[in-house]
């Protein structure tokens, strides 16, 4: 909905509002009060005085402080903020108590004679001296396993460094395979001269080492289970529990285990979405990015179906490059047949729209800049090595089980995709939310359908952008047949003081055809009055940026979704939205949805499709990765 409502493309351009003011949030008669028959509402922290000498609608209702200019610039809410990011602290290991009290006297002794027997004794004094900084999880954990005297050295066995350290500090090397930093884990093996060996240094460079390197394997650990980075750090568009990681038992199954390296790298993900990412990394890392051929694809503007281009040659070529096998077999006969012509023939345009259709891009032949960068790859090998970085960092904050039925909304993909029995089984076009009115990226369960919706318009909306039209013109909403309430009761809009405070103010938009919600909406309660719902502007899906929505994701087609997290079917949504009676229907059982955001993801066939970073997400998260390292670096 706009200020021109019965246009239903400006209606949709607001259909959402997630905007929140840097104070606290400000809440009208939203989704959630709708859902739950709640009319009473918490207060917004927006007021809008009222102007000395301002004349009043007569019978005006509403909040009225005084001082305010009506000249002075409109209120307005904001949006979430992105952050500097502040990588987590590092302390020192409490190693007080790493020494065994009943054989510490005796260790000076012991160690004079080199009497070999004594050497964990000896090691043990030495653990106590070490000096080693992690966080705070790791440090609880090195001290509760080094601090119980029963416990032996995991790395190191009489005066040199064992097997086990050896295959350990060969997976941590293999750290960038899962997306991880190497220099994060990296330990120095210690500097012992064999021919001219002094007990006790060599014993307190063993301990040094020891400790060390179970520092490096448990925050290798908790960063491939959890992520080296805290999401909610990064902007107030991610919202995320972070994980627990239990690193309590990880030394001493890494002692008893045949293979350390193993069992270090069995703690990555193993999903088949985080093993699609990580295979397609190990192809790009071998691959030498420089003898890889580059198709050129130069287009100044669009070209469509019967025009000419010399450039035809270099599209028959890219998409008989990166083209699907299914595509090229079922075009065969056109790619076999091409001779080099400039002419965009129909033979062509058929094989353009089947490569447009694979992509999720507008199958209409018309070739431009969106469909020339998914002929030519895209991205450069480097590039798509960092958003497959990004995007395994990202998937380790979701449960590593996506489930066997759940939503997928990739919204740099501008796609929804619903998955049952561990299969997709359907997939749209989705809207999302517009760079200034960002959708969010967080995880959630689909709860309700709701037929025929009201719309609950946010107070980002109602003051961003209904305010003026309704200073202008109060019986604005009136004419438009919205509904107001001011402290739960109905009142014309006319009557409602707009230069006061709306903090007891509420709008709602009756169903109907104009709906801004369209014939329904898909619920997951979340903090950020975001949903999937049906939209009557049909005419954003036929974009390829679609970015254009206020936060919620409408949905190409809303009622193949209804039906498939109800369970039931196309004709049985129909019936409910013919009723034209706004009624919710709870899912027979919670489904998980992922609101995410993956510039890299595989599609329902394996293969890792790459998107372009619409909120330019992907940057904040690099700039995260720095930070970390270089604070990791720096406390060491």
């Amino acid at each position: 909905m706009t200020f021109v409502l019965k246009s239903a493309a400006s209606a949709l351009a607001i259909s959402c509002g997630v905007a929140v003011m840097s104070a606290a949030p400000a809440h009208a008669y939203t989704l959630m009060d709708m859902l739950r028959g709640d009319r009473q509402r918490s207060q917004s922290t927006i007021f809008m005085d009222q102007a000395p000498g301002r004349p009043v609608p007569r019978g005006a209702v509403g909040g009225s402080l005084g001082g305010l200019d009506p000249e002075a610039p409109l209120p307005k809410v904001s949006g979430p903020r992105y952050y500097t990011y502040k990588a987590e602290t590092l302390q020192f290991v409490d190693t007080s108590k790493f020494a065994d009290p009943v054989v510490t006297g005796a260790v000076a002794d012991v160690s004079a004679s080199g009497d070999a027997s004594a050497e964990p004794a000896v090691q043990r004094r030495f653990l106590a001296q070490a000096k080693v900084r992690a966080n705070a999880d790791v440090a609880k954990a090195l001290e509760a396993y080094y601090a119980d005297s029963g416990n032996p050295l995991v790395w190191v066995e009489g005066s040199q460094i064992n097997e086990r350290a050896k295959s350990a500090m060969a997976a941590l090397a293999d750290a960038a395979s899962v997306g991880l930093d190497p220099a994060d884990y990296a330990v120095q093996t210690p500097n012992i001269d064999p021919a001219n060996p002094d007990p006790a240094a060599r014993d307190r460079a063993l301990t040094q080492f020891e400790l060390e390197l179970s520092a490096k394997v448990l925050a290798f650990v908790q960063d491939t289970v959890r992520g080296r980075i805290d999401p909610n750090k990064i902007s107030g568009y991610h919202d995320f529990q972070r994980k627990v990681v239990n690193l309590a038992p990880v030394l001493k199954l890494a002692r008893m285990s045949p293979d350390a390296g193993a069992y270090i790298a069995s703690r990555s993900p193993d999903g088949p979405q985080f093993e699609a990412l990580k295979a397609e990394l190990a192809k790009l890392r071998a691959a030498d990015g420089g003898s890889e051929e580059q198709i050129v694809i130069s287009l100044s503007g669009l070209l469509k179906p019967g025009d000419s281009s010399p450039e035809i040659a270099n599209i028959v070529k890219a998409i008989g490059k990166h083209g699907s096998e299914t595509l090229k077999t079922d075009h065969a006969a056109t790619l076999a047949a091409y001779a080099g012509g400039s002419d965009y023939s129909p033979e062509i345009v058929a094989l353009v729209e089947g490569f447009q259709k694979e992509r999720g891009l507008k199958a209409d032949g018309v070739i431009g800049q969106a469909t020339v960068r998914a002929m030519t790859g895209g991205d450069s090998n480097a590039s798509k090595i960092d958003k497959l970085d990004v995007a395994m960092e990202q998937a380790r904050w979701l449960p590593e089980d996506l489930g066997s039925r759940y939503v997928m909304i990739n919204q740099p993909a501008f796609m929804a995709y619903y998955h049952n029995d561990g299969k997709e089984q359907l997939s749209m076009r989705v809207v999302v939310g517009g760079k200034n009115n960002q959708t969010y990226f967080f995880d959630d369960e689909i709860e309700t359908v709701e037929f025929n919706p009201f719309w609950g318009v946010p107070q980002s909306i109602i003051i961003n952008e209904m305010l003026p039209k309704l200073r202008s013109d109060p019986n604005y909403l009136d004419q438009l047949g919205y509904e107001v309430e001011v402290n739960g009761h109905a009142v014309a809009s006319s009557s409602v003081d707009w230069y006061g405070s709306t903090d007891n103010v509420s709008v709602r938009q009756p169903p109907s055809s104009d709906n801004a919600l369209g014939e329904l909406k898909i619920l997951f309660p979340n903090s950020h009055a975001i949903y999937m719902h049906d939209t009557p502007s049909k005419s954003f899906f036929k974009r390829d940026m679609r970015a254009l929505s206020h936060g919620c994701v409408r949905l190409s087609n809303p009622r193949a979704m209804a039906a498939a997290v109800l369970g039931t079917t196309v004709d049985d949504v129909a019936k409910q939205i013919a009723t034209g009676q706004n009624h919710a229907v709870k899912v027979p059982q919670k489904i998980p949805v992922y609101v995410s955001y993956f510039t890299a993801w595989p599609n329902k066939d394996g293969v890792v499709e790459y998107f372009d970073d619409v909120y330019g997400r992907d940057a904040y998260v690099d700039k995260a990765f720095d930070a970390t390292s270089k604070a990791r670096g720096a406390q060491i």
